[in-house]
């Protein structure tokens, strides 16, 4: 058996073909979704990349690792933790991994005995980088029972799609530099702008568009598309696509300008917890299949035990997929718990019908304290009902508190920690930009129109 175990870093599922996208992004994952089972309400429950991918091999949310902060120096894992490669390379499987998440923290490494770092000149590696490595790996070792992680990070700002990708998705009578459109203006005016400015808007060269933008992240996901197409016809020039059980997955989604989030992946709305989950296994998966049962991130992990036949570690807060997959009708999750440190410090809770959020530091950010959504009747959070509703909002209130403290025990808070001793990571990385021209954070929080950065910029060129 061969397990191919596919992050999909930054990838919402609602630009997915196969979730309901109008625009051509994904033919190929929708084929792959086609041919297996997609579960169409899976949710990250711990964001950005750093906590989610722990959840995902520990089969453990972060309250349960002490893991909850992205960028965070004080988080560690101990060293005799489950995770997901060691259990398999134990169990006689070969392990490797086409990744660089390594350079986060150590433990990204744990289990793999060849380990291919993508870390090169630029910030991300494109896609067909990821393939020139896996594929000769595969074919080496194709008679071999392996798990293979591969690590894409396309959709992921910059966007930089290759050229021709774009006009698939952008209507070029437009002209995405031009000084009249001001749609740039409230990404330009956010506090978080010297941030994105650095790392993002300085490589598009003056947009001034934002549709412009946003059409960069669909020409990177059908990019990402070609380069599973490519992957996949792999498999099968070598005869190992029916032995082999493929996993799809985005670790976080994306905001496109919804709630005051451009082109980033924070705050605990739809389009950046909503991510995409598909399996595929000729034969032992039924095809064309969906599964609408809340599902997260932690569930993967003994999944895929389970499909290899080995016992699951105790105390797992993720449980198996197969019944779902089976078409059983059992209990799966009656609300998925979500966290995020980064940006902003907040905590949810998502059930079939709500949405609520718990903000305790907004960071960058203007946010209510208390945020509750009707998904079903308000599927872009855009009504919060929160004064509406106080009784259900002191229910889920509640069961917030009840669920921290039944995780937490005697222990302290791992957030609570976090935002005493460093404060949020993402904002010590404004912090770090302004300090290049000579700015603090107050000055900048108080210099609305980006007048003195301008200054400092121009005065430095």
């Amino acid at each position: 058996m061969k397990v191919i175990f596919i992050s999909l870093d930054t990838l919402r599922a609602k630009n997915l073909g196969c979730y309901g996208y109008k625009h051509p992004t994904s033919p190929y994952i929708d084929q792959i979704a086609n041919e297996g089972v997609l579960f169409t309400q899976a949710y990250a429950s711990d964001i950005p990349t750093e906590v989610a991918h722990t959840c995902i091999f520990t089969g453990k949310v972060g309250l349960t690792t002490g893991v909850v902060s992205h960028g965070s120096p004080s988080s560690s894992l101990p060293k005799d933790y489950e995770w997901l490669p060691t259990i398999l390379r134990k169990a006689g499987f070969t392990t490797a991994a086409v990744d660089n998440l390594y350079h986060l923290k150590e433990w990204f490494a744990r289990g793999y005995q060849y380990y291919m770092n993508t870390t090169g000149k630029t910030r991300w590696i494109k896609g067909h980088s990821i393939n020139k490595l896996a594929k000769p790996w595969i074919n080496e070792h194709k008679d071999e029972d392996f798990f293979l992680f591969l690590h894409y990070w396309d959709p992921h700002t910059p966007y930089l799609p290759p050229k021709e990708y774009i006009n698939e998705f952008y209507d070029f009578d437009n002209n995405p530099y031009d000084l009249t459109n001001k749609s740039m203006e409230p990404a330009f005016n956010h506090p978080a702008y010297p941030f994105f400015k650095h790392h993002h808007f300085d490589l598009l060269e003056n947009v001034t568009d934002s549709k412009y933008v946003s059409a960069l992240y669909d020409a990177e996901i059908r990019y990402l598309d070609d380069m599973l197409k490519d992957l996949d016809e792999y498999l099968i020039k070598l005869g190992i696509k029916d032995d082999t059980l493929l996993v799809l997955f985005g670790d976080h989604g994306e905001s496109l300008t919804e709630h005051d989030i451009y082109w980033d992946h924070c705050g605990l709305y739809e389009a950046t917890v909503h991510v995409p989950m598909i399996m595929r296994w000729p034969g032992k998966i039924p095809e064309g299949f969906k599964v609408s049962n809340l599902v997260q991130h932690a569930d993967l992990m003994p999944t895929l035990l389970e499909a290899i036949g080995l016992e699951l570690p105790d105390k797992l807060d993720g449980k198996s997929l197969w019944p779902l997959i089976l078409g059983k009708k059992v209990n799966h999750h009656s609300e998925i718990y979500l966290s995020e440190c980064a940006w902003q410090a907040a905590r949810g809770i998502r059930t079939n019908q709500y949405k609520y959020i718990e903000t305790y530091d907004a960071g960058p950010f203007s946010r209510p304290p208390i945020e509750l959504y009707d998904i079903l009747n308000d599927p872009n959070e855009e009504t919060n009902l929160s004064d509406k509703l106080p009784k259900q909002v002191e229910k889920f209130k509640k069961q917030l508190n009840d669920w921290v403290d039944s995780k937490l025990g005697s222990e302290k808070d791992p957030m609570n920690e976090v935002l005493i001793e460093e404060g949020l990571p993402f904002k010590r990385r404004i912090e770090k930009v302004l300090s290049e021209y000579g700015m603090t954070w107050d000055e900048w929080k108080a210099d609305p129109k980006r007048e003195k950065i301008d200054l400092a910029i121009n005065n430095q060129s």
